[in-house]
């Protein structure tokens, strides 16, 4: 199915009490929580696995000299120590997976320059610190700020860097109010609980090498595809299995060095090799999202109306690498305005590669542009609501199409209406007791993409359903809004159904990512379901006009058929595929809500708490309630980590981050999340998908660390514009009040 032009009723439409949307619980749950579901570390197809470790460069810039590895050989158990002079021959880079130990160069701190393999992860762990590694040094340009006039125009990604209409600088100089300010935001870790895990079998055999691949990887045919170029390898010959993710956020995007190094020692020792990296190697071998400066100017007139808008932000990566952060994206859409412009510019750096991480570009971009959004409301002395709601948009202001759904507004009336908005008291004025206190809010929107996904069901004689696709579960709850989509479609309780996924030796998914993962997978899932429908009926002679499918059983006119009579001895199968088509270019996707914080500052100390939080949110139909709920929170807690605490900070000297592990990166926990809560307002959009619904899993986090930001503004004056919001920066801000305040007098 292509999706050319809206959907219509679907088989999904008109069951309230029906299976989707259910708030059942997690079909994989009590795997995981008896320790059973077995993630890439610890499957035990492949047996009798060595093991590999990492040695990382300890220089951001400059060459390597020499590379003593001689101890590391002759230590216990060793088996292979792999380097830039004795590493097999790779093929071109593909998207963000380079080949490994291509040279004695070295472009960040943290870039792999040695693999061990032992027979033990202690042994492989202790030879790797007997490396010896001199080099050459040189000063690293590391510093986001240091390169801001020389960034460059990156390459377009999905979408242009830079957009423009109308005259934003004519209009801004004549605008009645303006806003001009700077954001930044720091580098931000993914700091998820499973870390990168590979175990690799390379097999060479009559017919070709072949290599398989127990791997955390978010999105398996991309995967696939770009080791295959990068190990000079046919894709089909390339095999990637992963049942189950402990988290990826963006990480697991693309395989990272571990897959690579693990299948060339694999092939080189002719013996599976496993490898995971430590929680201090995640923060440099693998990927974090950049750190952000963000200019933005806002021109409107008495009433409020925006009359110009201007979003620019500079991002950063390593040396070669095409990767930007997209933050003025969203900007371009979400709020009316004739005279526009966004722009970014990228910066090449001797840091560690940056690639995407929840909602990129939203998240960052949002947390900028919603509080500036913020400021110009004080300034026209508005309510941030009615600002937002007096520039909403009749249709998309510069792709000039329509929106297949928004209710931005209606987000923001029901949240305010829920949070007690009307109680938010002036800027600086609300105590209780030693703490100051504020409210905020903030909108937020995401894209909402369609990815091309394909999927098999297959009736068994038993009248059990089968379901295959390589689309992966990430711990959003995967496999259970797919064994709901294909109970409804085939009238079985979730029981009946075996959800296989996580292989790309199943139909190709879109994976988990972007938003896209769901909508994508359970579109194909649900065209294979009814095309299944569809060959039974046939098969039994049954007419297909009003049949039901309901309590394993097929029922058309005065007949009843069970599906395992249906299924015959031999069982049926059927395929379905998804591609985006028209639609896509004919409307304005997106998924949108609203965010509300209260937080306390005391007035001593300067420490935040966030005291109760809440998201209002249409996402299309809800799949499953309460795995959406989950996304939902699990997200805003993301933008709570942004907002408070979570920062690496890069020592400029040495290009490295100097919090790299998670005692130091402060991610939040139970404590810093008391009261929060997240809502769904009722919505189908049928240009999306056949399943009518919407990406949730990012949409949590974009505009929810604005939402904080904008409290601790109203509790204490303050407009702090450089993420995160920490204590001393707030002490800083109210000793310089009082230093203004003692010049004035």
């Amino acid at each position: 199915m292509d999706m050319n032009q809206p959907i219509g009723a679907t088989l999904l439409d008109g069951k309230p009490d029906g299976l989707v949307g259910r708030p059942i619980d997690r079909i994989d749950g009590r795997l995981k929580v008896t320790g059973r579901a077995p993630y890439a570390y610890e499957t035990r197809d492949l047996k009798n696995p060595a093991y590999g470790f990492i040695v990382e460069a300890a220089i951001a810039k400059g060459r390597i000299r020499s590379l003593d590895t001689g101890a590391a050989k002759r230590a216990p158990g060793v088996l292979l120590v792999m380097t830039h002079e004795t590493v097999p021959e790779q093929g071109e880079k593909k998207e963000q997976v380079w080949p490994q130990l291509q040279g004695p160069e070295i472009r960040f701190h943290g870039q792999p320059i040695a693999f061990v393999v032992a027979e033990s992860f202690e042994q492989a762990r202790a030879a790797a610190a007997l490396v010896r590694a001199d080099y050459d040094a040189e000063a690293p340009d590391a510093s986001l700020r240091a390169a801001q006039a020389t960034a460059h125009e990156p390459k377009a990604a999905q979408t242009p860097p830079d957009s423009k209409l109308g005259d934003f600088e004519g209009a801004f100089a004549a605008a009645s109010v303006t806003l001009d300010v700077e954001y930044t935001t720091p580098v931000q870790i993914h700091a998820q609980m499973e870390p990168h895990a590979t175990i690799a079998s390379w097999e060479t055999g009559p017919d070709g090498d072949r290599l398989v691949l127990y791997t955390a990887n978010q999105m398996l045919n991309r995967g696939q595809s770009s080791l295959a170029q990068v190990l000079k390898l046919k894709p089909e010959n390339v095999r990637l299995v992963s049942h189950y993710i402990g988290g990826g956020f963006g990480s697991k995007l693309q395989p990272q060095p571990e897959a690579t190094l693990a299948a060339l020692a694999s092939k080189t020792l002719k013996r599976p090799v496993k490898v995971a990296l430590t929680r201090q190697q995640e923060f440099h071998v693998a990927t974090h999202r950049t750190d952000t400066i963000q200019r933005i100017r806002l021109g409107a007139d008495e009433t409020g109306r925006l009359t110009a808008i201007a979003h620019e932000s500079w991002s950063a990566t390593a040396l070669g690498d095409a990767f930007f952060e997209t933050s003025a994206n969203v900007t371009r859409s979400l709020y009316a305005g004739a005279n526009r412009l966004t722009r970014h510019r990228l910066a090449n750096l001797n840091v560690p590669i940056a690639s995407a991480m929840r909602a990129p570009g939203e998240a960052v971009g949002q947390l900028a542009f919603e509080c500036a959004m913020d400021e110009l409301a004080e300034r026209l002395k508005i309510d941030p609501i009615a600002l937002r709601i007096r520039n909403e948009p009749e249709q998309d202001p510069e792709k000039q199409v329509p929106y297949s759904t928004r209710q931005l507004v209606a987000c923001m009336e029901e949240g305010a209406k829920r949070f007690g908005w009307d109680k938010r008291a002036a800027a600086g004025t609300a105590r209780d007791g030693r703490w100051r206190v504020g409210l905020g809010m903030s909108a937020a929107a995401r894209l909402n993409p369609l990815m091309p996904s394909q999927a098999s069901v297959r009736l068994n004689p038993d009248g059990t359903l089968t379901v295959r696709m390589a689309m992966t579960d990430i711990g959003t709850g995967t496999y259970t809004i797919l064994a709901q989509i294909a109970g409804e479609m085939m009238g079985l309780p979730v029981e009946r159904i075996r959800v296989e996924i996580g292989d790309t030796a199943y139909p190709k998914a879109a994976g988990s990512g972007g938003s896209f993962g769901a909508a994508s997978a359970g579109s194909a899932l649900y065209v294979a379901c009814d095309n299944l429908r569809q060959a039974l009926l046939r098969s039994a002679g049954m007419n297909p006009d009003g049949a039901v499918f309901s309590e394993g059983r097929a029922l058309s006119g005065n007949r009843s058929e069970t599906l395992a009579s249906l299924a015959g001895a031999e069982g049926i199968e059927a395929t379905g595929e998804i591609k985006p088509g028209a639609m896509k270019e004919k409307f304005s996707q997106y998924s949108y809500g609203a965010h509300f914080a209260e937080v306390g500052v005391d007035a001593d100390t300067g420490e935040i708490r966030l005291r109760r939080m809440l998201g209002v949110f249409t996402g299309g139909r809800i799949l499953n309630l309460k795995t959406a709920r989950s996304q939902a929170i699990g997200g805003m807690t993301f933008g709570i980590g942004a907002a408070l605490m979570e920062a690496a900070e890069t020592d400029t000297r040495f290009g490295s981050f100097v919090n790299h592990d998670l005692a130091e990166y402060h991610v939040p926990v139970h404590a810093d999340v008391p009261a929060i809560d997240a809502v769904f307002l009722p919505e189908l959009d049928d240009k999306a998908n056949p399943l009518k619904s919407k990406g949730l899993g990012e949409l949590g986090i974009c505009g929810a660390g604005a939402a904080l930001a904008n409290a601790v503004h109203n509790a204490t004056g303050l407009r702090i514009r450089d993420y995160p919001l920490t204590l001393d920066k707030v002490l800083g801000g109210w000793a310089e009040q009082e230093g203004r305040a003692q010049r004035r007098t």
